[in-house]
């Protein structure tokens, strides 16, 4: 592990010279809705200019294979579900603009120079923890992702948990989303490296299970998982938010020869076990 920030190049340059790196999985990134359409600037800068530094040590260097932690945000409102890697494209917030650019920047570098390896992921909505509960979501502040925000309300940390919009078009009126298992995502991560090593050239993939899931029914699958209470309040809806988004998987079950195994019960359960065993986060140890 060497910490450092990924927009000194200088810096990032170094660890490249130190370590001999055939690949690279990028995630680094800002990546909360809400607060990249209050703070726009401070997301742009972050998200692009680390891409954009990244890719030029990673050429200086020679490492021409690359994974992008890219996002279904990036998919235009307009779609109708499931959402397969040729819907129409466009974001509805900074965020997803910033993945949408980073994406755009990386297959121009990999049309340019033909012997890059690249593969976008676009990932729907990872949540849970490793089974064991010694890994988990700690979020600092108040939890901008929902099932975070439902274990720290159901352990007493929050009074109650805020659901963002009950008026949407979908069953129960609030929002749906394709939530992914993140033990599952990980293994996204491995095939894709295999993929990579096998192809050159840009592919892109949807990480998600393919079923939609909202957030009322998360919250009563974490209830009726777990035999926990979760208080929650509706609240007005969030900018950039959009009604339902869920995936088509079946690309990355072809050609990944991957697809999501664990179920929303599995998410709910796991969360809750690391959520219990670390009652104020890593804070605890």
């Amino acid at each position: 592990l060497v910490e450092l920030e990924i927009r000194d190049r200088a810096a990032l340059a170094t660890l490249f010279d130190t370590y001999a790196i055939d690949c690279v999985i990028h995630f680094a990134g800002l990546k909360a809705v809400g607060e990249s359409v209050a703070i726009p600037l401070s997301y742009y800068d972050n998200n692009l200019r680390s891409t954009m530094v990244l890719c030029d040590v990673m050429k200086e260097h020679d490492v021409k294979r690359l994974i992008f932690s890219s996002s279904a945000t990036v998919y235009s409102s307009a779609n109708t579900m499931p959402l397969t890697e040729e819907a129409a494209l466009g974001c509805t917030n900074p965020y997803g603009w910033t993945k949408f650019m980073c994406e755009q920047m990386i297959q121009d570098i990999a049309r340019a120079e033909k012997d890059w390896s690249v593969v976008l992921l676009r990932y729907f909505n990872p949540v849970g923890a490793h089974e064991s509960g010694q890994i988990g979501e700690d979020p600092t502040g108040i939890p901008n992702n929902l099932v975070p925000y439902i274990t720290q309300t159901a352990i007493g940390k929050r009074k109650e948990l805020s659901v963002y919009g009950n008026d949407y078009d979908t069953e129960d009126g609030t929002g749906v989303r394709d939530y992914i298992h993140v033990q599952d995502l990980a293994q996204g991560h491995v095939a894709a490296i295999q993929y990579c090593q096998e192809h050159e050239g840009v592919e892109v993939f949807n990480l998600g299970s393919g079923r939609g899931t909202s957030v009322l029914d998360m919250v009563k699958t974490f209830e009726r998982v777990n035999g926990v209470p979760v208080p929650y309040v509706i609240a007005p809806r969030r900018a950039g938010d959009i009604a339902v988004c869920y995936a088509d998987p079946d690309k990355a079950k072809r050609l990944l020869h991957w697809q999501s195994e664990k179920t929303v019960d599995n998410m709910c359960a796991d969360a809750w076990r690391w959520q219990r065993k670390n009652p104020r986060g890593y804070e605890s140890k």
